[in-house]
């Protein structure tokens, strides 16, 4: 997979903060809510994939927003999720289609870019990022998910905070996290990349960590 490395890096997983710190680390969430002044953190691990369709069914999660994934097909007990899903209070759908067999349960389908138009960075299995530059414009009105998610934050209040214009925004910010408190600690860290312009940015070439 091309992302494998890249989605944990930046915390999409359950049981892990961003930039690889532990989520069961007091001094790690101190690090990241200080870094990203988020005054409320997590107090645990999050729900797994399999844990979090069961928590849907039961009723214990209200809301789910999916992004980048068809779970009706790719998870196990298929039935189960339909049940779930069929629950929701609201079933939000972020995907490149106009139909698959989880937007059938969405309330809101969202448009987004597919990866002939995704700009960004990927990282591989092997802690080599790459830069990832669109072909083709976004069609329509799809958009890429960190504008989704920019244009959502703003909407609940937290513009300020998810003010970005250009990915390579994000990506310094998120290398600046990667070095703080750090001190050799971990050895994920983008830091000496926090700083680039976007030009730089534009024209980086395959890196492998650590550096």
């Amino acid at each position: 997979q091309p992302n494998a490395m890249g989605g944990r890096e930046v915390g999409g997983l359950a049981n892990m903060l961003a930039a690889h710190m532990d989520l069961e680390n007091p001094e790690h969430i101190s690090a990241v809510k200080t870094y990203w002044n988020a005054p409320v953190m997590p107090k645990g691990q999050g729900l797994k994939a399999v844990d979090l369709f069961n928590a849907i069914e039961s009723g214990k999660v209200k809301f789910v927003w999916i992004m980048g994934t068809n779970p009706v097909v790719s998870m196990p007990n298929r039935g189960q999720v339909e049940r779930a899903l069929s629950k929701c209070d609201m079933v939000v759908v972020s995907d490149i289609v106009e139909s698959n067999d989880t937007l059938n349960y969405a309330h809101i389908a969202l448009p987004a870019s597919g990866w002939s138009e995704k700009d960004g960075t990927v990282t591989n299995s092997e802690r080599r990022i790459s830069r990832q530059r669109g072909i083709l414009p976004p069609p329509g009105s799809a958009k890429h998910d960190w504008q989704i998610l920019c244009e959502v934050a703003g909407k609940m209040g937290f513009g300020e905070a998810f003010n970005f214009t250009h990915p390579s925004q994000i990506f310094c910010e998120y290398a600046g996290l990667t070095g703080y408190q750090n001190n050799g600690k971990r050895q994920l860290d983008l830091s000496p990349l926090q700083a680039l312009s976007e030009a730089q940015y534009n024209g980086l070439s395959p890196l492998q960590w650590p550096f």
